[in-house]
């Protein structure tokens, strides 16, 4: 194998970085989410209504600023420093939340860390698509979600160990978030300084160069529209909560979610870098349907136990392969089309999820998953059509 044969078999070491950076950022964060409900209610003693405007609220601010960041991040020379600041910021903020006396307090601190989300986003997947060669953008972004969910399971796991063995309570263990987040900095400059030299020389995809384009931004309306169907996370564990899963089976059931999604999102990337993005996307969209309808039909603990964690498998056929077509389809402006896609995707969800809890709400979980599950068929359908039209 030749010198440059071998650089492109292998992935950048900046790649490598921030997949440590997101397994350790997710590591701090999970410690906390999933803590949220409790905190909020229990100790801080608001409604469910907190609750909503808590997600609500979070996810919009950070759906917005991505946007921004990402014509931001179109200057090459701006990424570091927005992906410094964007992890700066949530790991500064986080750890306050401990320290909270009001649910108003608590969603302040969660939009701005969802802010600081938002700002970095954008500019980290744009850096990671311009060092990393076009063969291998599916096992980078693998790489990168693969290491982002193993720290959504060991984050829940430390904050369980820590409160069932006595030694830390609420507040406690969401200050303790601020440990993992020195580390994400350090390791965030650090990535940052090694994206610099010869790894910056690998050129971008050109295949487009514009991904405004109308001919050519069809597959992020399909991206979308995937989101805008697709049950959020938070239906789900009701859906296996009515089916008989108890409250504390929640924590381990949502740790082994991430495992699976874990090592799905690392086969995904591979399966991304073999048959193309579109055909792994379209694999997950149907896998999606299958256990949306699975959901509607289930009638035990056993079975939600089951179609949760086959939903762990969706991710890792869907988000390494959507990131990899946005750096092929963006071209030149990596940042901006890493911020129109985090941007409409994150619009498209909370919307999705507003309207398939309404349905939820109104009509009870039979119609709401199979409703979202026609929707994923549908999209199956579809997507394979229009996507030989544009190629004839």
């Amino acid at each position: 194998m030749t010198a440059s044969g071998a650089a492109v078999a292998r992935l950048p070491r900046p790649v490598k970085l921030f997949g440590f950076v997101s397994l350790l950022n997710d590591f701090a964060s999970e410690m906390i989410y999933p803590l949220l409900p409790a905190f909020v209610t229990g100790v801080l003693g608001a409604g469910p209504q907190a609750l909503g405007a808590l997600d609500g609220v979070a996810e919009f601010a950070a759906s917005v600023v991505k946007f921004g960041a990402g014509r931001l991040a179109d200057r090459t020379a701006r990424r570091g420093p927005l992906i410094v600041l964007g992890y700066a910021i949530a790991v500064l903020v986080r750890p306050i939340i401990a320290l909270t006396g009001a649910a108003w307090q608590v969603i302040g601190l969660r939009v701005v860390d969802r802010i600081g989300k938002g700002i970095r986003t954008p500019p980290r997947d744009a850096l990671m698509a311009d060092v990393t060669p076009a063969p291998l953008l599916g096992r980078a972004f693998g790489l990168q979600r693969g290491m982002d969910h193993a720290g959504a399971v060991l984050g829940p796991l430390a904050a369980w160990w820590l409160l069932t063995s006595g030694s830390a309570d609420v507040r406690t263990v969401i200050g303790a978030s601020l440990a993992p987040g020195v580390a994400v900095l350090v390791l965030a400059v650090w990535a940052v300084k090694d994206s610099g030299g010869w790894w910056r020389m690998v050129a971008p995809p050109q295949s487009f160069t514009n991904l405004h384009q109308p001919s050519r931004i069809f597959p992020l309306f399909g991206i979308s529209a995937f989101y805008l169907l697709r049950m959020p996370e938070t239906l789900l564990i009701l859906r296996c909560q009515q089916l008989g899963v108890s409250t504390a089976a929640v924590l381990l059931l949502w740790a082994a979610l991430h495992v699976v999604r874990s090592s799905a999102s690392f086969a995904g990337g591979r399966l991304t870098d073999r048959i193309g993005a579109g055909r792994t996307m379209w694999l997950g969209w149907l896998a999606y349907a299958g256990v949306a309808a699975g959901f509607a039909l289930a009638r035990s603990a056993g079975a939600a136990w089951t179609l949760f964690l086959a939903f762990g498998t969706v991710a890792g056929l869907t988000e390494s392969p959507e990131r990899a077509l946005v750096a092929q389809l963006a071209g030149a402006r990596q940042g901006s089309g890493f911020g129109m896609y985090h941007g409409v995707t994150g619009l498209a969800a909370l919307a999705g999820g507003i309207g398939l809890g309404a349905v939820f709400q109104a009509y009870g979980a039979g119609p709401a998953f199979f409703g979202s599950a026609a929707g994923g068929l549908a999209l199956t359908v579809v997507w394979p059509v229009v996507m030989l039209r544009r190629v004839a």
